[in-house]
């Protein structure tokens, strides 16, 4: 009895899933109103006449039918945008995900006890492998604290795709697997993939029903380590999921055409806990410098990552550490809190393992050799080359700016994400002498399967005040005012999208109902204002709070010509 008492009042992962509100569609002319206030920075006062005229058009025209038919949608739907968004921001889009789609991260190991040091790799790596591990059991089990903002239960649906999970390349639209089942749900897949010198192996983190200690997997890493660095280098298959991808799944069809094997092997990658590469690489890194780390995580050696793989946990040689992901089954804060969670866990043990030394007698990892000819081998190589020509065309630094943090601005009560997205406004307006369209992310999980919204930072009020802060005869107390009047903004902003109430997936549903109906595209989204403003995906700044935890994580820039900025915000630094 008393037993189940204490498992009926521990809440469970997933509890809440059934009772989360479906999300809204907003009401059309407030969606308007509000996309006519972000395209005003961006027009001289002819092209804003002439765009008002067109929503106003389309507000009375087409704009209410096409309302009219979303809301039909989002009654048989509790989440109208979800299967949508899916395919239309990840799984249609064609150029290839590793770099333009998959976010990052180093991990701020090195902070602590791991600081970069040769020879460190396995030992380490068994470690954090096993924190991992615990954390993909905690799930299974569901004892991970749900998530709350008071005491709102968010959507925890994202974490389910952390593990087991990888997307397939299809011709014209990709697909997503997802293999994971809590304990309750049954059998869930309990193998690694580890991936080494262009080979690949896998071995089963559970024996005889136990989780592997960290001493066991560290044996079966040395096997595979040994064996890689004492016999020729793999072909690198994995470098194939660099690629366009039509192309990719062209290469995929014709490898599985060779021998069906092929396909056995890509099904155990698919299906792998996670991939664990092993690189040879060892990246500068210090605590207020990442960048060269952050850089070898986005782009380094293709042969050693699965691009489509939810999760790739990077081991370089020097014991620095990294992930990289596929951001199509979620967003970058589940891998926030698995990542904080292991740091956490290491931090405590003072990056010690501490329990038992036993190793058991357990089988060999086993090599998964894919059967390959000089066709595949052609595009393994075209892969790489396409990969590399890409990477050359990104520069970017990871530095900390350690003058103050958190403590200072929750001091002057001013939210200290808007203090960073304001300065990134005043910095481009300094810098190119324009306001600069931005993209931020707003998170949408209070509502069923939400995800994230768009909020529009470059505000008329955001861009006075860059131009007060640039005009020598504008007073302090001036351009106070009009810096607090931009903060009250970009905060409403913020907190609209997160309730339901941001506009850019609203416009995204209308248009895709058109699509859908066989319309012509309104004339809202071809006006050249749409696209300036950031419409269609097209801003210059697109931005992310990575949180206020010691997590770092990066993505590409949306847009060829753009800026990626992604930070993290703490009490002393930011």
């Amino acid at each position: 009895m008393e037993n189940q008492l204490a498992k009926s009042t521990e809440e469970r992962t997933f509890q809440y899933q059934d009772s989360l509100p479906s999300l809204p569609v907003p009401s059309l002319e407030e969606s308007l109103k509000k996309y006519l206030e972000s395209v005003k920075p961006f027009a001289n006062e002819e092209e804003y006449k002439n765009t008002e005229a067109i929503v106003w058009k389309f507000q009375n025209g087409i704009g209410e039918k096409l309302q009219q038919k979303l809301l039909q949608r989002a009654k048989g739907r509790r989440n109208w945008l979800e299967e949508w968004w899916l395919n239309v921001a990840y799984l249609d889009v064609r150029i290839p995900s590793q770099l333009n789609v998959n976010f990052g991260g180093p991990a701020s190991h090195i902070e602590h006890y791991w600081p970069p040091k040769e020879g460190t790799q396995l030992e380490r790596g068994s470690i954090s492998l096993w924190h991992n591990l615990n954390y993909w059991q905690l799930l299974r089990k569901e004892k991970l604290a749900v998530e709350k903002v008071g005491n709102t239960p968010l959507d925890m649906n994202q974490f389910r795709m952390l593990f087991s999970t990888c997307k397939i390349p299809g011709i014209t639209r990709d697909s997503i697997i997802n293999y994971f089942r809590t304990e309750s749900e049954g059998h869930s897949p309990s193998h690694l993939a580890v991936l080494c010198r262009g080979r690949v192996f896998v071995f089963d983190v559970m024996h005889e029903g136990y989780l592997m200690t960290a001493p066991e997997i560290q044996r079966q890493l040395t096997y595979i380590q040994k064996k890689c660095h004492s016999e020729p280098d793999g072909p690198g298959v994995a470098a194939l999921t660099t690629e366009e991808r039509t192309r990719w799944a062209k290469a995929r069809e014709y490898l599985i055409s060779l021998n069906p094997e092929n396909l056995t092997i890509l099904e155990k990658i698919q299906s792998s806990l996670l991939v664990f590469c092993l690189d040879d690489d060892s990246p500068h890194v210090t605590p207020e410098d990442y960048s060269q780390v952050s850089a070898k995580i986005l782009n380094g050696d293709p042969t050693v990552r699965w691009g489509d793989k939810s999760y790739n946990l990077i081991a370089f040689s020097n014991g620095v550490f990294g992930s990289n992901c596929d951001h199509a089954p979620f967003d970058a804060m589940v891998l926030v809190k698995v990542c904080y969670y292991v740091d956490e866990n290491i931090l405590e043990n003072e990056g010690r393992w501490k329990g038992s030394e036993k190793v058991r007698d357990i089988p060999v990892p086993e090599e998964l050799v894919f059967t390959v000819d000089e066709k595949v081998l052609n595009d393994i190589n075209q892969a790489k080359a396409q990969y590399f020509k890409q990477v050359s065309d990104l520069q970017l630094v990871v530095y900390a700016f350690t003058s103050f943090g958190k403590k200072l601005t929750k001091e002057k009560q001013l939210h200290p994400d808007t203090f960073i997205q304001l300065a990134l406004q005043l910095a481009y307006y300094r810098l190119h002498g324009r306001p600069g369209c931005c993209y931020e992310t707003a998170m949408t999980r209070l509502f069923y399967h939400g995800r994230t919204e768009t909020v529009r930072p470059c505000t008329v009020e955001a861009v006075n005040w860059c131009q007060s802060m640039q005009n020598p005869s504008t007073s302090l107390l001036e351009r106070k005012h009009m810096m607090l009047e931009a903060f009250a903004k970009h905060n409403k902003m913020m907190k609209d999208c997160s309730t339901g109430k941001g506009f850019d997936r609203h416009l995204l549903g209308l248009s895709l109902i058109a699509k859908e109906e066989g319309l012509p595209v309104p004339e809202l989204f071809t006006d050249p204002l749409f696209s300036r403003s950031g419409g269609g995906g097209n801003f210059v700044l697109s931005t992310s709070l990575v949180g206020y935890l010691r997590v770092q994580g990066v993505m590409v820039p949306m847009v060829h010509n753009g800026y990626g900025f992604f930070y993290h915000i703490r009490d002393d630094r930011l």
